[in-house]
């Protein structure tokens, strides 16, 4: 059964990587070239597309934890404490900060503006934590 778990480990951990770096860092900056997408319909095509994302990455959290707790082999301290930063990682983007964000776009106060705000810089930054995060977690998990 342990190493079932973690197998289950290291494919949540790189599906969630690959579905970071696909989202965050292509999808996203590439809408925007699309013939006809203005930026309106861009941020409300990114607030669709990022609400399911960081759906989709609760339940990978949520896997990990699970997975921690269940008997997974070698579970380290140094491991657990990644998970910890990446749900700290997770909740503060997707629970803080992009709900801040769409309150804004919601008032007006920016559609056109919404790509450069600090709110912004800071997701980014995050996301970009987020992989590092992860990769540093699926080579661990590898290496057990």
């Amino acid at each position: 059964m342990s190493g079932l778990i973690g197998g289950v480990q290291v494919a949540v951990v790189f599906v969630w990587l690959g579905m970071v770096l696909a989202i965050s860092f292509l999808e996203a900056p590439l809408k925007f070239r699309a013939p006809g997408i203005t930026v309106p319909l861009g941020v409300g095509i990114g607030r669709l597309v990022f609400r399911a994302l960081n759906t989709v990455e609760g339940a990978f959290a949520v896997v990990l934890i699970v997975c921690a707790f269940a008997g997974a082999p070698a579970v380290t301290a140094a491991t657990l404490w990644l998970v910890v930063a990446l749900c700290a990682d997770l909740f503060v983007g997707a629970l803080l900060l992009r709900p801040l964000m769409d309150r804004r776009v919601k008032a007006g106060r920016g559609a056109a503006g919404l790509s450069r705000n600090s709110l912004h810089i800071w997701y980014i930054l995050l996301e970009g934590v987020k992989v590092i995060l992860l990769l540093v977690l699926g080579v661990a998990y590898l290496g057990r």
